[in-house]
């Protein structure tokens, strides 16, 4: 029997104040971007809404400047 050592990234749930905060965006903002299927909501409890830190961050997208030649 083989057991699997890959790691599981962990969620990293935070309120949505402190979601806008992490990022320095308003708390209707990410309402908007949970509207928008563009981050996933997870109840806690009957009325208090959580979301994934680690989803926040993979939903930033980079700028790209000028004279850098790296897409990433």
């Amino acid at each position: 029997m083989s057991t699997s050592t890959a790691a599981t990234p962990t969620r990293r749930l935070a309120s949505l104040a402190a979601a806008a905060d992490y990022v320095g965006v308003h708390p209707r903002t990410i309402r908007r971007r949970i509207a928008a299927g563009d981050l996933t909501a997870y109840h806690f409890g009957p009325r208090l809404l959580r979301v994934d830190l680690n989803e926040l961050e993979a939903a930033l997208h980079r700028l790209p400047t000028a004279g850098r030649d790296d897409a990433a």
